[in-house]
């Protein structure tokens, strides 16, 4: 119950990518037979991608991860439109990948407000609208919470960027494959997804590029991708991207659905079952990824929780896999104000495609004598319960 971290091959996915390691080993980029039939494969795939955001296959292109497409994005708009201005526009419920690099160029001299949320991890759109100055360049606003779930209203946040004419980027990692996104729809200029968040490889992405937005080159050494990315494409990937992409934009809404009834059986079964339990992220369940659960459990820390589970065969996360070996509190739990020892035993599952009713039957067994273990070796607990 892991899959925000990533989630299994999809099948099929496998299937279509094998070809590609032997029989059609060719680099995309060289003119002969070998190259071609190979270069054939990766743009049925770009139009695969590009059919479920809603874009034109030209304006994609392929990178190795949501960390790199989000850093291309950032610092590739921060280059291109520095003589415009130096001011960037994001939240402080970023992935690490879009945090860090604008904490990077602040000490290239470019100015970042991280706007704040609420206690249930909303934004304040008319905050966003005041942050927005004549030296803003660029808005970032991921489009799903990875660690809380939180759907955020990019819709809205586009209309402000086009009425402002400031360009709007969105990490749209955690999004893409579970719910609708539309890119046009949307009014983005820069869109970033990962593939193995919904059943393509680790190690392929994509980045969305609006035709006509200003982006420096974020690497060099090659023509590749339109002269955008150099690089050898990793065909294999692109060609699982391609298809995992295909299989997503079918069953989008069934498997949302399931995934949805599952979830929201897990969250129903944990409250009725366990006391002084708190939910992280916004109640209307609505508003959250249809996999998505993050819960505090009052008196136990997150790792003893995370060590039991993995006992018992059960695998979640205390926040983003990208910063699992931190012993801080999560940053999302801190900006929606969660009490630190709250923040400390927050939980999240995050449920996938593979996953049954008799999972989630198994969890809610489990579960309870776990906490129940663990809060009778907690000082605070008996403190309290004295």
């Amino acid at each position: 119950m892991d899959n925000n971290a990533t989630m299994s091959v999809r099948p099929g996915v496998l299937e279509a990518m094998l070809p590609f390691f032997r029989e059609q080993f060719g680099n995309p980029s060289s003119v002969h037979w070998a190259g071609r039939a190979v270069n054939s494969a990766v743009e049925t795939a770009r139009e695969q991608v590009a059919a479920l955001i809603n874009c034109s296959p030209a304006e994609l292109v392929f990178v190795s991860c949501g960390s790199e497409g989000n850093n291309f994005a950032i610092k590739g708009t921060a280059e291109a439109l520095k003589e415009k201005g130096n001011h960037i526009v994001t939240t402080s419920v970023e992935h690490p990948a879009v945090l860090e690099t604008c904490e990077y160029l602040e000490t290239q001299g470019f100015e970042v407000t991280y706007l704040k949320v609420d206690k249930n991890g909303m934004l304040d759109l008319q905050e966003l609208e005041e942050a927005i100055t004549e030296q803003t360049i660029l808005i970032s606003v991921m489009w799903a919470n990875n660690e809380i779930g939180n759907i955020y209203p990019i819709d809205k946040i586009g209309r402000l960027a086009k009425k402002y004419k400031v360009c709007f980027h969105s990490d749209s990692v955690q999004a893409v494959g579970k719910i609708s996104v539309d890119v046009q729809q949307a009014n983005l200029d820069l869109a970033v997804i990962s593939g193995h968040k919904f059943g393509a490889p680790k190690g392929v992405g994509a980045i969305y590029i609006r035709r006509g937005t200003r982006l420096s080159r974020f690497m060099h050494g090659g023509h590749q991708e339109r002269n955008r990315r150099a690089g050898t494409l990793n065909v294999t990937g692109i060609v699982g991207l391609g298809v995992a992409c295909e299989l997503a934009a079918k069953n989008l809404k069934q498997d949302a659905a399931k995934i949805a009834r599952l979830r929201d059986k897990l969250e129903q079964g944990i409250f009725a079952a366990i006391p002084e339990v708190k939910l992280n992220g916004h109640p209307r369940q609505q508003l959250r990824l249809p996999n998505t659960l993050n819960v505090s459990f009052a008196y136990i820390e997150g790792e003893s929780l995370l060590l039991n589970f993995d006992m018992k065969g059960i695998a979640v996360s205390s926040g983003s896999a990208c910063t699992s070996g931190s012993l801080e509190p999560s940053h999302v739990m801190r900006a929606m104000c969660v009490d630190a020892v709250l923040a400390q035993s927050s939980i999240r599952f995050s449920l996938g495609t593979d996953n049954t009713e008799e999972d989630v039957d198994y969890v809610l067994q489990e579960l309870p004598p776990i906490v129940q273990r663990l809060r009778k070796m907690s000082p605070l607990y008996n403190r309290d319960k004295l």
